[in-house]
């Protein structure tokens, strides 16, 4: 079983989300089988960033698919999106 890099995008409830808070729950959240790579903060409007994060999960069918559902149900996330999947460097 080979790995792949998974970048998500994390979009917080509101702009007065704490998103190094937000953060940690996610990387609290991630499901067996998946590890944190790095993260990144994206300007969207007016105050509103996302966290842009990079899972390390294994290639198999529906791979994403566990982080997804577990970030999704953090408090304080809106919405999750997998914006790209790669090899790791």
């Amino acid at each position: 079983m080979g790995e792949v890099a998974a970048t998500i995008k994390i979009m917080p409830v509101d702009v007065d989300t704490n998103l190094e808070e937000l953060k940690d729950k996610l990387i609290a959240s991630l499901p067996e089988g998946a590890e944190y790579g790095t993260h990144m903060e994206e300007p969207i409007a007016f105050g509103l960033k996302a966290i842009k994060m990079v899972v390390i999960v294994g290639d198999l069918e529906g791979g994403t698919e566990s982080v997804e559902q577990a970030f999704a149900a953090v408090e304080g996330v809106e919405s999750v999106t997998v914006t790209e999947v790669g090899r790791p460097v």
